[in-house]
Formats: C-alpha cells, structure tokens, sequence
C-alpha cells in the first residue's frame, strides 16, 4: 500500500473566487449558480417567516408588509424555502435571465 501526502492547509491553496476569509462570502455573488429560483404567491403567503429561519444563505428578508423578498444576487436556487414551506405558495420557476 502507498503512502498518501496530507491535503495542503486551505491557507496553502490558490486563490481564485474562493470564500476563504470569515465574513467574505457577502463580496462573492453566488446567485449566478441557480438554474431555478424560488417565485411566491403572495395571495397565499402567511407572512409566518418560515422560509427566511431556513434559507441557508440568508437571502430572504421581510419587507415592509412582512412578505419575503429574495436577493437573487445569493439566492442559489437550492429550493429548501419550497421544501419548509407548509403553505405550498413557494414554487421553483426556471431562471431565465
């Protein structure tokens, strides 16, 4: 059996768009990995919140009437609103732009 080299420290890796720092993933736009994006159906929606405690990334925000708003600029189309959502007013959509 071979011996393996040990994986380099992550400090040692190249750099290129990678989130290495704490707290430099909001300079990173991540939403131009989505396929799909998450679209509502305000007449619906309960305004209960669920859909923002479980985005990972954070993207989702009340507005002013307390309805969920997106940033697509991070928004990476990962659907778990859709999934936790218990209203059923939360649809994929393919993202054509």
């Amino acid at each position: 059996m071979s011996k393996q080299s040990p994986a380099p420290n992550w400090r040692d890796l190249a750099l290129g768009c990678a989130t290495l720092e704490p707290g430099s993933s909001k300079y990173q736009i991540t939403g131009n990995w989505r396929s799909d994006k998450p679209v509502w159906n305000f007449e619906q929606c309960i305004k209960c919140g669920v859909c923002t405690v479980f985005c990972p990334e954070g993207c989702l925000k009340p507005n002013e009437e307390g309805l969920p708003i997106v940033n697509l600029d991070y928004c990476k189309g990962c659907g778990i609103c859709v999934a936790e959502c218990f209203t059923g007013c939360i649809a994929m959509e393919e993202d054509k732009d």
